[in-house]
């Protein structure tokens, strides 16, 4: 499930292989992890999405709710991600839906009143619209070959899991089967935070924090969440371009384990486990 590219597989000087002899856990993001998310991708989720909510919930030109589903997603983001919360799905259509039926939005220093927002919409609609997102995202977005074969390769000998911030958990059961799949959803908390790493960890059954490797690619979220949480983190550099999937800049305060051109190239960077039991 990700793009080929040229090998970039690097490790810290005297650590990789042998700090990495020991992983028996390995953790992935999503997004631009296991399945490259780009622009036109996510816009034709949105799309999807916007036909069916006029259709089944309000007659408004298509561009409207596209500018109303822009602007919830970027408050949800100024507002949740500073306290390590998730951008909650259900919660962003409450307020488009609102919006669409003519309650005005509030001001860039006020919060909404949800209270009264979901007074413009019923708990199935909001579940009916959460739902389609979800469906469509999975139609949109098919997972690239080469991660399936990986992930099956890997859980011979490790258990496997998914450990990631995103706003609709049921989304990425539809991807994938893992030993666990912790989600900021339904966490509470959104990566770094290191509450969710300790969910993952429980979750997976692992001793201690270091036997757990965690793989993404975005390096605020990802390894130094991962690092200071006592995992050891494999950094991934090909992400879409133009991805809208929130990211961070390399910053020098920790140091990943493994930089990893794609994906695929982390089997090859691990040592063989089952050879060795």
């Amino acid at each position: 499930m990700t793009r080929t590219s040229t090998s970039r597989t690097s490790a810290s000087p005297g650590s990789a292989a042998g700090r990495l002899d020991d992983v028996r856990c390995i953790t992935f993001d999503f997004g631009n992890t296991l399945v490259p998310v780009d622009r036109a991708a996510l816009r034709r989720v949105v799309d999807l999405t916007g036909e069916w909510a006029i259709r089944h919930l309000e007659a408004v030109p298509i561009e409207t709710f596209h500018a109303v589903w822009a602007e919830e997603r970027e408050r949800q983001f100024r507002e949740e991600i500073p306290r390590f919360r998730e951008a909650d799905l259900a919660i962003r259509f409450g307020r488009v839906i609102a919006r669409l039926r003519g309650m005005a939005a509030p001001p860039p220093d006020l919060e909404w009143d949800d209270a009264t927002a979901a007074g413009r919409s019923d708990p199935g609609e909001i579940a009916a619209a959460v739902e389609v997102y979800s469906r469509s995202f999975v139609e949109a977005i098919p997972p690239p070959p080469g991660v399936g074969p990986l992930l099956a390769r890997l859980v011979a000998d490790r258990r496997l899991g998914i450990l990631s911030n995103w706003p609709f958990a049921a989304t990425i059961d539809r991807y994938v089967e893992a030993a666990a799949v912790v989600v900021s959803q339904r966490i509470g908390s959104i990566k770094p935070h290191p509450s969710i790493f300790a969910a993952a960890q429980a979750a997976l059954g692992a001793p201690t924090p270091a036997v757990c490797l965690h793989v993404g690619d975005d390096w605020a979220a990802d390894v130094v969440g991962a690092i200071r949480a006592g995992w050891r983190a494999a950094h991934v550099h090909g992400r879409p371009e133009d991805s809208p999937l929130p990211s961070s800049e390399t910053d020098g305060s920790v140091e990943a384990n493994l930089e990893l051109a794609a994906l695929v190239d982390l089997e090859a960077a691990l040592p063989a486990l089952a050879a060795r039991q």
